[in-house]
């Protein structure tokens, strides 16, 4: 065996066969070793939520979780490993193992921080579950908000822990440098910041919610999802629109999902020579129409608004719980047909339906001729 105890770049063949059996083990048993440690971890997951699912738990942070374990054990083993010196250079005075174990360390911290980001995602599923469970929709858009809130936290957390583990950096005297860097990116992400301020806004003032139907700007949808930067709005065409949050700050925001009443409007022009009394007909008969609907619409008015020149109004005015938008529809549609029905039975003409036009012809025969539309 003492071919195992050449030495080719300041190792021996042994050594070198150690680190890869090491890793050739990891790669091998990562998957069961990955399930058995989140297994291990969730028993202390269980105690502090007894609904949450274990399968759901294990998909989110094995895959993860097993990569880190291979990482960090390849890592270790390789560490134990001479550099070789044939390998040995210098880099704007960094040496090439310095640079290599720098790049290591990195990249375990950036698994670690993947683990935890996915740790955060199936944390945000158990509060999510948890806040379906009530009515009120505002739990479910603080899970949401948090949730990318805390990621974005966690991965500037990331960034600082491999500055100053990679670069060997003083984190005191970095943020004094990003403060100051900072400010002056906050001038030239202006926009960025509002948007984020105005997210915080839309969190604790709440104008609407994840699922409203809203109408903002002239457009009208339900709200899908509301970001750390933007809303993304789903309209009736389906098509999604993502607005930034400032606007929604901005701007008049009517959220039809917060309506206690649907409201419809009927309006009435007829011709100026209506009798009164075919007026009060129609009035009554319009009455008749709605009484059968007094459960459903509450309340409701039918009255003559205004008489001029130009024709006589009657308006007609009533309101519905907020039912869906179709259920409104039909009932609408019925109460006008039979309104409509009402006014071909009495033989009731709209204003502007008859015009008469006089032409002055007095130089051909000396007598107006009048024309009727």
């Amino acid at each position: 065996m003492d071919f195992l105890d050449q030495v080719y770049f300041n190792n021996t063949l042994r050594s070198y066969l150690i680190v890869a059996a090491i890793i050739f083990v990891a790669m091998l048993l990562k998957r069961y070793l990955s399930r058995y440690l989140a297994s291990l971890f969730f028993r202390v997951v269980k105690r502090l939520w007894q609904t949450v699912s274990k399968e759901t738990f294990i998909n989110l942070v094995v895959d993860p979780f097993k990569w880190f374990l291979v990482i960090l054990i390849a890592v270790f083993a390789i560490d134990k490993l001479n550099f070789p010196d044939i390998l040995q250079y210098k880099i704007y005075g960094h040496t090439t193992d310095d640079i290599l174990a720098r790049i290591g360390t990195g990249i375990i911290i950036v698994s670690f921080i993947l683990l935890v980001l996915r740790l955060m995602d199936f944390i945000a599923i158990v509060l999510e579950e948890k806040a379906n469970l009530t009515s009120d929709s505002r739990d479910n858009q603080l899970v949401v908000f948090f949730r990318d809130f805390l990621k974005v936290i966690i991965g500037i957390i990331g960034v600082l822990l491999i500055i100053k583990a990679c670069f060997n950096q003083p984190l005191g005297n970095l943020l004094t440098g990003l403060s100051i860097v900072g400010a002056a990116l906050a001038l030239g992400a202006k926009e960025s910041l509002e948007n984020l301020i105005a997210s915080f806004i839309i969190f604790f003032d709440k104008p609407f919610f994840a699922g409203d139907t809203v109408k903002v700007n002239g457009i009208i949808g339900r709200v899908e999802r509301i970001g750390l930067r933007s809303t993304r709005i789903l309209t009736g065409d389906k098509t999604l629109v993502t607005m930034p949050n400032k606007q929604m700050v901005d701007s008049i925001v009517d959220n039809w999902s917060m309506r206690s009443q649907r409201r419809a409007e009927i309006r009435l022009d007829l011709s100026v020579k209506t009798p009164v009394a075919k007026i009060e007909t129609i009035i009554t008969g319009i009455k008749t129409i709605l009484n059968p609907y007094t459960e459903t619409l509450s309340p409701y008015s039918v009255f003559l608004k205004d008489v001029n020149k130009n024709g006589i109004t009657v308006i007609i005015e009533y309101f519905t719980a907020a039912v869906p938008m179709s259920e409104f529809d039909t009932l609408k549609q019925n109460i006008n047909l039979q309104v409509k029905q009402l006014l071909e039975d009495n033989a009731v003409e709209f204003a502007g339906e008859a015009n008469t036009i006089v032409i002055n012809n007095s130089e051909n025969t000396g007598q107006p001729v009048a024309s009727d539309f």
